[in-house]
Order: C-alpha cells, then sequence, then structure tokens
C-alpha cells in the first residue's frame, strides 16, 4: 500500500459497504493483526482517537484500559524521562491487553528536539532513538519547519537494512542493542522487532507511526514539502503554537470560530496532508467529530470517549473498544 492509497477510499462510502459488529460482541473474538492498534485503524481507513499521557509503571497501568486508540506521551514540555517512559509501557503491558486484543495502545511521544533544521536534528537524533528504545510506537515532531531535519527523524527510526530503501534518506541509524527493552514491550522477539520497527506506510510492515506537528508560520510555508518526506504517516496544525506564531494567540476557537488567518493555515496542512496521502489530526467534539470525518479528519483528539463513541459508530468500526 503506498502513501497516497491509504486514505484514497472515502470513509463513509466504504463503511455504508458493511454492517459492523457491536463492540461488546467482538470483543475477545478480535485477532490483531499488527502490533501498533493507531496503524491497524488506519490502515483499514478508519479514524483513531487520542489522550494525553505522562508518569511511569502506576500510570501506564492505570491507563492500559483507555478508551483511545493511542497514548500521547507528553515530553515536549514534561520531563525528558525515559526511566519512567519505560516503566510506562511496562504498566501498560501489565494492566493490559486492550479490549481489541492488542498488547498495549499505541504510545507516541512529543519531545522537546524540534524539526526547526537540519543541524538541530542532526545533532539531537539520539533523543528519537532512545525514545524508540522504550517500546513506544510512534513519534510526533514539534515545529516541523525544515524537510531536512524530518529526513533526520525518519533515518533515526530505521534500521540499516530497512526496506525500502529511498533515495535522499540513505540508511537507518538504529542500532544493534535498541531492539531488546522494545521487543520485550511489544511481546515479540528481537529478531522480529528489527523486522518491523520501520515507519508505516512507508513500509507496508513497518509499526512505527511518525508525525508532524506543521504548526509555526515557517512550518506553513513548507507544508507541502515537510508532509511529502518518506516515512511520515500523519500530521497536524498545532493551533495553539499557531496562533501564537501568527499573533494570534487567543485564535485558536473552536473549528467553527477560526480567525480568518488561522482557517487558512488549517486549511493549508489538510490540503497538503490529503496531497501527499499523510493522515489529518484535528480536535474533535461530539456535535462536530462526524463533520470532522466528513472533511477528512483520521485522528481525534480532543472530546474524550463520548465524542470517540460517536466517531466509532458513525465510521461503523469493527475493531474492540
Amino acid at each position: 500500500m503506498t502513501r497516497k492509497q491509504f486514505l484514497t477510499t472515502p470513509l463513509v462510502a466504504a463503511a455504508a459497504a458493511g454492517v459492523a459488529a457491536s463492540p461488546s460482541s467482538a470483543a475477545g473474538s478480535w485477532k490483531p493483526k499488527r502490533v501498533n492498534k493507531a496503524i491497524e485503524l488506519l490502515e483499514a481507513k478508519q479514524p483513531i482517537y487520542y489522550t494525553g499521557g505522562h508518569g511511569g509503571y502506576e500510570e501506564g497501568k492505570a491507563s492500559a484500559q483507555t478508551y483511545a486508540d493511542y497514548i500521547n506521551y507528553e515530553m515536549e514540555h514534561g520531563a525528558l524521562d525515559f526511566t519512567a517512559l519505560r516503566a510506562f509501557m511496562k504498566g501498560l503491558v501489565d494492566g493490559g491487553p486492550t479490549k481489541s486484543g492488542h498488547r498495549t495502545p499505541a504510545v507516541i511521544c512529543t519531545l522537546p528536539v524540534l524539526g526547526v533544521d537540519e543541524m538541530h536534528m542532526r545533532a539531537n537524533f539520539w533523543v528519537v532513538q532512545q525514545t524508540l528504545a522504550c517500546g513506544v510506537h510512534g513519534i510526533l515532531l514539534c515545529h516541523a519547519r525544515d524537510p531536512e531535519a524530518i529526513k533526520w527523524m525518519v533515518r533515526a527510526s530505521r534500521y540499516p537494512h530497512a526496506e525500502p530503501r529511498v533515495p535522499g534518506l540513505e540508511e537507518g541509524l538504529l542500532g544493534n542493542g535498541s531492539q531488546g527493552y522494545a521487543s520485550q514491550i511489544w511481546g515479540i522477539s528481537s529478531s522480529e522487532y528489527t523486522k518491523v520497527a520501520d515507519p508505516w506506510p512507508l513500509n507496508p510492515n513497518g509499526e512505527f507511526l511518525l508525525g508532524l506537528k506543521v504548526e509555526d508560520r515557517y512550518a506553513l510555508a513548507n507544508a507541502e514539502l515537510v508532509t511529502a518526506v518518506p516515512g511520515i504517516g500523519f500530521a497536524e496544525w498545532g493551533p495553539g503554537d499557531m496562533g501564537m506564531s501568527l499573533n494570534l494567540p487567543d485564535g485558536h476557537a473552536a473549528n467553527e470560530d477560526l480567525h480568518p488567518l488561522m482557517r487558512e493555515a488549517r486549511a493549508k496542512v489538510l490540503a497538503a496532508c490529503k496531497k501527499n496521502g499523510l493522515a489529518f489530526l484535528n480536535t474533535v467534539r461530539e456535535s462536530d467529530v462526524t463533520a470532522m470525518i466528513d472533511e477528512g479528519v483520521m485522528i481525534g483528539a480532543g472530546g474524550g470517549p463520548e465524542t470517540a463513541d460517536k466517531g466509532r459508530k458513525y465510521s461503523k468500526r469493527q475493531m474492540p473498544w
């Protein structure tokens, strides 16, 4: 499956072709096809929903039965604490599996390393690698301004032998030993981990979901370029930071009340995602989740379990939740 193919079929039309099993009747009988629950759903053209996460073992264990499909573990402004993150992942395993039978919800981390330029990412790609070695399932790179910086993140998320090879990316930078703890969290062998620890949809069998925050005026100017980097699976427009960058610090109101400049910024990032076959992340609420799905939002932020439940029923999801 190519990057463009996984979003080409209109969601509602596809869903209308079948009748979903109820979550309660399917729970326990569903057999996961992937380690990464979020990728499995996106591959099936199903929108996904996330919640926030932080802390260590107890927080992870308490989050194991979350309503969400993935957990955004915050380390951009929170503590960059790999020991806590490893414990959080272990807590998820001990509190699992999920209702869909996945060992854990997917976990995607934000980092204090930013996509501002190539030199910055080249000097700090090790943070990406240390994070992945904790057993997480992806990275969301903030302030994604420079395509060359994005390429370094992708390289940092690949083993040297990873296929397919992509001109301009060079070989991956993950090293032997990084698979040890992570493979235990995923519940697979070290050998199997080195085969599937790779960005999707660049590698159709990859289990890493890499995303971008196109969240300031510099990133916005390069929206089509950064979202075109092979190995990226989703992007968002980061309304909070975008508002500050556009001198509209209070401009990130509800979707229907956006300032015209903010509305234009959002539309540009959405268009770039559609052009390059990426899933678009946006705030969803119970009042607008179906409209957001119709527009092309594939990753829902906020809203809570009621919003996710309404969206899943609308898209006729078959995977239990």
